[in-house]
């Protein structure tokens, strides 16, 4: 493990120097995104255009506000370079932008202000030299955004919020919380102008930001804004990377790359045991009783069944949920007399099927400096940590600690976004910063379904636990765990299948029982071929926020493309003129019927075969509330 988290400063091309001045122009690689800083009566503000048109008019920037702030030097710079992520959408990301890095004095603290201007975006970071300073500070933001532009944002286990104008904003606000206080809006928030370009504001590396809060964003007479509060000390301080995303589509800010590129680089020496990839989960199969009137719960036989499955479709996981034990205290679980842990432990090693176990401290609390040393020595693989909600320094530490155990780390119920950290820190394989499938026993819609793939994505890898196979059953009751309002979950086998490569995570949970995947075979097979975290390209085709999204994702000289439909359903173009040309294609299709709806026939799906070349478009039948699966590779 690499000790402390540097700073990374430029090695780059020096474009230009200035002397003091109170005006400054910095325009991305293409040209496109111009950014325009300026220092007014002794404050920051700042503006954005893009090909031309307004994106963001003046807006201020501050790090103690209220405060005056005066520049006393400026450089701009260009770098450019390639990296490689240990997992990703892509396997290799350019690293490419223009910054202004400004000399500041600001509440007689010196620093520097660092903007840097991307072909997809822009981003703020202050830094504040050693020495005495106030108590606290607040990376304090807003932002003038085009009158009339709709607003979407995350809304914890419910549909995500939006389109609303600012009023809409203000009525969620004071809707919030206990007590009459005002509701954070959660990031992103995701902007769609009146012209219909799209922007995404967030930050990135809060990580390496000790002291900082994470981000809030509110509305303040009517005005966008945000901040970051902070506990000073002597040391320097490091802000988060105060992040503004751009897109054409709404689809184009879900594979933008620019928060992995703010984040600092991977702090993991050696990563070879870092392995994503496919997770059977055993919480939501409780109750389900199969063909050979086996019901599956909290024992060793049920999971033993997950393994020998997981096992046979190269599955490399397997997550046991909570009931593992019944008692913590400090350095001591008591187990629960339903299940022999060790048992299945050694069967899944005897299997070559990795474990993953869950955590959380309601039952009481084992310590954190136990609990990652007792997970690799009970051999397991990873840890599900749940209910620590939005804290920060709980959160880095888990992280960190879990990494120098050789843990992968799934975070549960509303985490920190931490976005950019799983480049810091790649074990950091997935966190439910959405509404995980059937949480608090509810359901969430089609469209709930569409948002959360265009808004909370934005943010990095989801747990989200798609790929019910068995809807029937699950809308039926015949589930321990299932919604608590009978026929409430709105989908179709198809849609399944393709939510599994839609939304982008290390750790894809897939949460249905063996028997379901293995009546549906056929169909299981496009979610068995998925390389989880192995992607080299990933690409969303079509984008219509709570309508529906196609997401193309490249692994080789393969293609896996998967699209989804809200409740009217309908048709979508998929063009393939990404193909490479002079290359026949082999394709399979995992698709509705024309009986399949996902509230009357769930379960109705057709598999076929066909070829495909460069440039041909597939038209797309979806059903109401459903899906479409391709399998794309190169004809033998």
């Amino acid at each position: 493990m690499k000790r402390g988290l540097l700073m990374i400063f430029l090695f780059g091309t020096l474009t230009s120097f200035k002397n003091q001045s109170d005006n400054f122009n910095i325009n991305s690689p293409d040209g496109k995104v111009n950014l325009k800083i300026s220092s007014i009566n002794k404050k920051l503000n700042y503006q954005v255009k893009w090909a031309g048109q307004e994106m963001l008019g003046l807006s201020k920037l501050a790090i103690f506000p209220g405060g005056d702030l005066t520049i006393i030097d400026s450089k701009i710079t260009e770098y450019n370079k390639t990296w490689k992520p240990v997992w990703e959408q892509f396997s290799s990301i350019n690293n490419h932008y223009q910054q202004l890095e400004l000399g500041i004095v600001s509440n007689k603290v010196k620093g520097k202000l660092y903007a840097r201007v991307y072909d997809e975006g822009v981003a703020f970071r202050f830094v504040l030299q050693k020495g005495n300073k106030p108590k606290t500070a607040n990376f304090y933001c807003t932002y003038n955004l085009p009158k009339g532009s709709n607003y979407f944002a995350p809304n914890g286990e419910n549909e995500p919020i939006g389109p609303l104008q600012l009023s809409g904003l203000d009525d969620f606000q004071k809707a919030g919380n206990k007590g009459g206080s005002r509701k954070a809006i959660p990031v992103p928030l995701v902007v769609e102008t009146p012209n219909h370009s799209f922007a995404a504001l967030l930050e990135s590396d809060l990580f390496v930001a000790k002291g900082f809060k994470n981000m809030n964003i509110d509305l303040d007479q009517n005005k966008i804004v945000s901040n970051n509060e902070a506990s000073l000390t002597d040391d320097e301080l490091i802000s988060p990377w105060r992040v503004i995303v751009l897109g054409k589509t709404a689809g184009d800010l879900v594979v933008n790359t620019l928060t992995q590129n703010l984040a600092t680089p991977c702090q993991i020496e050696n990563t070879d045991w870092i392995k994503p990839g496919k997770t059977l989960w055993d919480w939501r199969v409780h109750g389900y009783i199969a063909p050979d009137g086996f019901k599956y719960g909290v024992n060793t036989e049920s999971y033993m069944r997950f393994i020998d499955f997981a096992a046979a479709k190269d599955i490399d996981y397997f997550l046991i949920d909570d009931e593992w034990y019944t008692k913590v205290t400090k350095g001591h679980f008591e187990m629960s007399d339903k299940l022999d842990l060790q048992k299945v432990i050694s069967y899944a090693k005897q299997k070559k099927v990795k474990l993953m176990l869950y955590y959380d401290i309601k039952h009481g609390e084992f310590g954190d400096d136990e609990l990652f040393p007792y997970y690799q020595l009970l051999g397991m693989k990873g840890i599900k940590y749940g209910f620590m909600g939005p804290n920060v320094p709980f959160t880095e530490e888990a992280i960190s600690k879990s990494a120098v155990n050789k843990l992968l780390i799934d975070f549960h119920d509303s985490p920190v976004p931490m976005t950019g950290v799983h480049r810091t820190y790649p074990n950091a394989i997935s966190r439910e910063y959405c509404h995980g499938q059937q949480d608090s026993r509810k359901a969430f819609t089609p469209e709930a379904f569409i948002k959360m793939a265009l808004i909370n994505a934005i943010t990095g890898p989801l747990d989200m636990n798609n790929g019910n196979f068995d809807l029937l059953g699950i809308n039926a009751g015949k589930r321990e765990k299932g919604p608590k309002e009978l026929n409430s979950y709105f989908s179709t086998v198809s849609s399944e299948a393709a939510r599994t490569l839609i939304i982008f995570s290390g750790l894809v949970c897939i949460p249905d029982a063996p028997e379901a995947y293995a009546a549906k075979a056929d169909l299981f097979e496009f979610v068995q071929k998925l390389p989880v975290g192995k992607w080299d390209e990933s690409r969303i085709l079509n984008s219509k926020m709570g309508d529906y999204i196609t997401t193309a994702r490249r692994h080789g000289k393969e293609w896996f493309i998967g699209s989804v439909y809200n409740q009217k359903g309908g048709t979508l173009n998929i063009n393939l003129d990404f193909l490479d040309a002079n290359q026949k294609y082999d394709v399979t299709y995992y698709e509705d019927t024309k009986e399949t709806n996902c509230k009357t026939n769930p379960e109705s799906y057709q598999v076929r075969q066909g070829t495909v070349k460069k440039g041909d478009v597939i038209k797309a039948v979806l059903a109401p509330g459903g899906g479409h699966c391709m399998w794309i590779r190169a004809a033998k």
